[in-house]
């Protein structure tokens, strides 16, 4: 975990400040849960956690100030709860959109962890940190990959085989457009239905799981050469394996589409689904499918449009004079 600490005499007078980068998933997704390959990149948006000793427990975000609270906070909560520390302020930021399939609770939990890890010098390396968020991860959906997290702590574009290695890939250099629906999107949820359809077809849910397994084989080399193009050809097929498996909107192939027909290299689902956020490959060019283009379709069909980069840092930690 990158140090940024320097000449700092009164140690009671500091906090902790780290950060954690969201993710993009360009293959694997819901596949990844039942043990297949993903392929997933940090991009440059970022959820950052403050953390100070306290005399009691507070938590504050968006949602509001708390004490432990599974109701407002669960994964903050779970994440003081799993460490043996003492009373702790918690202050979250975010830029990362909150169930939009970008890894806002991954990049939260690791964020959080990484604070504390370095407040109160527990001695995690980034794999206990990858692991132990994780397993908060699971505590908090029931099921949880562990791509998430993973890229999170590590950052880059990687590709995730559960149970085995997580292994960095060269690092997407091209223009990345997401588009959000700005519909909320429940990851639990989604995961339970795609349970539910693979406990009643599972020769059906197989198959489709293994070929996007297959996606994220044949993709390492392309990502390994910068064929981009390529790329998105197959990134085209996924989101039409994630609309066979239930996880699609009318909204998101709107955006989808809408990408890709103004020169997208290719656009796709990006996390649980039915609701969040796609994600498009585009040249680097304003013009002629470039992220300008793109992005004003995704606009024009109603999404948000959020220009961004696929980014080499994970977690990074500082101590700052309050």
């Amino acid at each position: 975990m990158a140090e940024e600490t320097s000449g700092y005499e009164n140690e009671a007078n500091m906090t902790t400040t780290c950060s954690a980068p969201g993710k993009i998933y360009l293959f694997g997704e819901h596949a990844v849960v039942y043990g297949k390959r993903a392929i997933a990149s940090a991009i440059n948006l970022r959820t950052t956690a403050t953390v100070a000793e306290s005399d009691r427990t507070t938590i504050s975000s968006l949602l509001g100030t708390t004490g432990i609270d599974y109701a407002v906070h669960p994964y903050i909560s779970r994440c003081i709860e799993s460490l043996n520390i003492p009373a702790v302020s918690i202050k979250i930021d975010s830029e990362i959109p909150v169930g939009s399939g970008l890894g806002s609770s991954a990049a939260a939990v690791i964020a959080t962890l990484g604070a504390l890890n370095f407040e109160f010098d527990l001695g995690m390396t980034h794999t206990a940190l990858a692991q132990a968020g994780h397993a908060i991860e699971q505590d908090v959906q029931g099921t949880a990959s562990p791509t998430d997290t993973a890229v999170s702590t590590m950052g880059g574009t990687m590709l995730i085989t559960p149970g085995v290695s997580a292994s960095r890939l060269r690092l997407i250099e091209c223009s990345i457009v997401i588009g959000d629906t700005e519909e909320f999107s429940s990851t639990k949820e989604l995961v339970g239905n795609v349970r539910i359809l693979h406990e009643s077809y599972p020769g059906v849910m197989d198959s489709i799981f293994d070929t996007i397994d297959h996606l994220s084989e044949i993709g390492v080399p392309l990502i390994e050469r910068r064929d981009y193009r390529s790329v998105g050809e197959l990134m085209n097929i996924d989101h039409g394996l994630l609309d066979a498996i239930g996880v699609g909107s009318a909204k998101l192939s709107r955006l989808v589409y809408a990408a890709r027909d103004a020169g997208a290299y290719g656009a796709k689902i990006t996390g649980a689904g039915g609701g969040g956020c796609i994600v498009a490959l585009v040249s680097g060019s304003g013009v002629g499918g470039g992220a300008d283009a793109v992005a004003s379709a995704i606009n024009d069909a109603g999404g948000r449009a959020i220009r961004t980069k696929a980014s080499e840092d994970g977690v990074r930690v500082r101590k700052q004079v309050i």
